[in-house]
């Protein structure tokens, strides 16, 4: 399957690595990911308010594109995953929401949620296969213990998400041992770090970071791997020192050798 790779805001500043090494990833399996053309931010935040239907047009032209082009749009961020798969649910199974939504951007042909949204982890497991990926790993990454953080928005409300048992996942565990190390299975994997309450209180993001950090290095966790730019801030910033914390396309990239 072909993809528009949808990097999102985040990736270009604070997060780069999440992108650079996702896109020598990409390269080096033969997976074809052109980047979706003069994208705009999708909005960061899922608008609750039924009635909110401005900062979910960015999401839907990006989706339209990939509609027009006959392809996938393909994710990295969690947020961005999260916001995308539900304005999509929402374009789907909300007329109201779907009339609005055409009426604003007058499309040639209106969008109605015929576009799939894959994040990346969800590509390898279900296009490339992990079995499949093995065989590509140049660099196993023997001998080391690493916590899989899903935190929320990966999995959460798993209705829309589709994405993993949202109380027992698995898609990250069964990505690390493909690359050769050990997954360190710690309950709080799939708790909220704090999310975007670091901008207002910080002693709360701090006990649950904490939390999480503790609770992976209760299981011997020598690092914790992520998809979400938001989830490594609070781990890393408010979450005590010890465990460090990367993004899952950064191991990718080091255990297929284009690091």
């Amino acid at each position: 399957m072909s993809y528009l790779y949808y990097p999102g805001c985040t990736l270009r500043t604070k997060a780069k690595e999440l992108d650079v090494y996702a896109r020598k990833s990409m390269e080096a399996l033969g997976i074809d990911a052109a980047e979706v053309g003069e994208w705009q931010c999708c909005g960061a935040v899922y608008p609750l308010a039924r009635d909110e239907i401005a900062t979910k047009l960015a999401a839907i032209r990006v989706m339209a594109e990939a509609r027009n082009e006959n392809k996938a749009v393909l994710t990295l961020c969690s947020a961005c995953h999260h916001v995308m798969k539900r304005v999509n649910d929402d374009i789907r199974n909300d007329e109201e929401i779907r009339t609005k939504a055409n009426k604003y951007l007058e499309l040639e042909t209106p969008y109605t949620g015929e576009t799939q949204v894959t994040h990346f982890l969800e590509m390898l497991r279900d296009k490339v296969g992990f079995e499949e990926l093995k065989k590509h790993v140049k660099n196993p990454l023997t001998g080391r213990k690493i916590g899989a953080y899903y935190g929320c928005m990966l999995l959460r409300p798993s209705a829309v998400m589709s994405f993993d048992d949202p109380e027992n996942p698995v898609v990250l565990e069964d990505f690390i041992r493909a690359l050769g190390a050990e997954p360190a299975v710690f309950s709080n994997r799939n708790e909220c770090c704090g999310s975007y309450a670091a901008l207002e209180d910080k002693e709360m993001v701090k006990q649950l970071s904490c939390s999480v950090m503790e609770s992976a290095k209760e299981k011997g966790a020598e690092s914790l791997l992520t998809a979400c730019p938001l989830c490594r801030y609070n781990l890393t910033q408010s979450g005590g020192a010890g465990v460090p914390v990367y993004y899952f396309t950064e191991l990718l990239a080091e255990a297929l050798g284009v690091k």
